[in-house]
């Protein structure tokens, strides 16, 4: 018998342990935590269909009423064969006086500095304990838990069962690297409580300035100190960092962010252009939360509107506007002639709204060519449709990957935390945005404004600039094609998101074998050559889309 070609006979050992390491994959058992916001727990779960669609089994532990939301976009995973369930754990809220079913941040109508916000966290903190009775009596240890950055408090949790813990940031790169920046610089404490105070954030890629209120960390409050460093060691102590970008966008704000740590750092997105939803109309329309509204209707009524015609409006689960400034802005929506559909998640409840819509009779004024949703929107099915041509957004960086992955522009809305940050990046960077007016959160506008920062007539002129915008306007709807092309293009096999979740996933499962013993000296070597040349491949795309963000 002839003896095999030299190069064969590596190609059929690669191979081999190609076999060897998917067949690891699927014995890797993944725990997610994601924090109780639906900015958080989205992305978390679309990470879970992610895991699951590479062979790990991933199970996702969060609240009953959290649970709830998130059902139908699990059992569409389930449907498709994803090895993916929900677990669920008992919230502490009412330990610390908050009402029973109070269990998602969107829930708190109070200022983010009030007594209950804080009680809330506090709430999140006594998870620990649940979390680790949930582990203990599982039949296998998980191979590794994912926190979301503002759960700190797991990391007690893995440090006493022995389980390798990743942290998973939500916000963009940009944000967490200009809150490094500013905090390791001491940027904070020179301003001290002068929050307008203009600063340059120092030592990063792009020239950016802000002050204190347009650049403030999630847990930068008072009160909320415990917390924040509680976030600061849990980041520090993790075996690796994840984060929901591509780096065809960010990749020189990830690169630095990681080289500022000293971690292993992944993009692994934007997870919302996986590919899964966009085979299940169902699970799309109910991302997050089951629509408020019919589902079809919505599709019929933008069905009837020309391409790239209509302007959606939401503010996402959090956000709010002072009445004063949501009347300015349905005066501007209304004297745009435009079309639009307009998401108003408080419709229900806050009487400023019912009184605008009814009273006033804005929605049956403009009833031929505005919809208006009362409550949550199929956002992902609304920005997927040809008839929508803008997107008017509170930047929260979900929706700020929604819209552009759909290859959507953006009218800017920044509210609070990271929003100014994605409005930059947007705007600034990706020149696939346009500035409504909005210069610093609505806490920060002086009392006689009563709120409003963009009166009806600016709202107007914006409303035509993002949707019209002459040879500017059509230069930006180019990038933005461009931009969802690439994003496309990053979480797919061989892009470098679907590259760095290959090495996270081959990470972890050598972690696990490390900390159990199972893998000897001959077993790892080949394999891990694997990885490495897959990171390898991984670092030459992601060498040369980090020049995108230069053009």
């Amino acid at each position: 018998m002839d003896k095999p070609e030299p190069l064969a006979a590596v190609a059929a050992i690669v191979d081999q342990c190609v076999q060897r390491e998917e067949m690891a994959a699927s014995e890797l058992h993944f725990l997610l935590v994601p924090l109780v916001a639906q900015g958080h727990i989205i992305p978390m779960v679309d990470l879970a269909r992610l895991l699951a669609a590479r062979g790990p089994r991933v199970t996702v532990v969060t609240t009953p009423v959290n649970a709830a939301r998130n059902r139908a976009t699990v059992d569409s995973a389930r449907r498709a064969g994803l090895a993916i369930e929900l677990a669920e754990l008992p919230f502490p809220g009412p330990q610390l006086g908050l009402p029973e079913g109070l269990e998602n941040l969107d829930q708190l109508l109070d200022d983010v500095s009030s007594t209950t916000y804080l009680a809330f966290f506090q709430a999140i903190w006594k998870m620990a304990e649940p979390l680790q009775g949930y582990v203990r009596a599982l039949p296998r240890r998980p191979d590794c838990l994912v926190a979301d950055s503002c759960n700190p408090w797991t990391a007690g949790v893995c440090t006493a069962l022995d389980i390798p813990r990743l942290v998973l940031h939500c916000p963009s790169a940009y944000f967490l690297l200009a809150v490094h920046n500013l905090s390791t610089h001491g940027v904070y404490d020179r301003v001290g409580d002068d929050e307008l105070e203009p600063f340059e954030v120092p030592d990063f890629p792009v020239r950016a300035v802000g002050n204190t209120a347009t650049f403030r960390g999630f847990f930068q409050h008072p009160g909320a100190e415990k917390e924040q460093r509680d976030v600061l060691d849990a980041e520090a102590t993790a075996d690796g960092l994840l984060i929901n970008t591509f780096r065809g966008v960010e990749g020189i704000f990830v690169d630095a962010y990681a080289a500022a740590l000293g971690k292993r750092t992944w993009a692994i997105g934007p997870t919302c252009t996986s590919g899964i939803l966009d085979k299940d109309a169902d699970a799309m329309a109910g991302r997050g939360n089951r629509a408020d509204v019919d589902v079809g209707h919505v599709v019929s009524w933008l069905d009837a509107m020309p391409p790239a015609s209509v302007l959606y409006v939401s503010f996402g689960s959090i956000a709010q506007l002072p009445a004063k400034q949501l009347a300015e802005l349905a005066r501007g929506l209304e004297a745009s002639g435009r079309p639009f559909v307009w998401a108003i998640k408080r419709a229900k409840a806050d009487a400023a709204v019912k009184a605008l819509l009814d009273d006033e009779g804005f929605e049956s004024r403009v009833e031929d060519r505005g919809l208006v949703v009362r409550g949550w929107a199929p956002q992902v099915t609304i920005l997927s449709h040809r008839a929508v041509g803008g997107f008017l957004t509170h930047c929260g960086w979900n929706a700020t990957l929604e819209a552009i992955s759909h290859g959507v522009p953006t009218l800017t809305w920044p509210c609070f935390a990271d929003q100014f940050c994605s409005e930059r990046l947007l705007v600034d960077v990706l020149r696939v945005g346009v500035r409504s007016g909005v210069k610093v959160p609505a806490k920060n506008v002086p009392e006689e404004a009563e709120g409003v920062q963009v009166p009806s007539g600016d709202m107007e002129k914006a409303i035509a600039e993002l949707m019209d915008g002459g040879s500017e306007g059509m230069v930006r709807r180019s990038r933005a094609k461009e931009v969802a092309a690439e994003m496309r293009v990053a979480m797919e096999e061989g892009g470098s998101s679907y590259s760095d979740l290959t090495d996270m996933i081959h990470y972890v499962s050598e972690l696990s074998r490390k900390s159990s013993h199972e893998r000897d000296g001959s077993s790892m070597t080949l394999p891990f050559a694997v990885a490495e040349l897959r990171s390898n491949d991984s670092d030459k795309i992601e060498a040369g889309a980090a020049l995108s963000l230069q053009s």
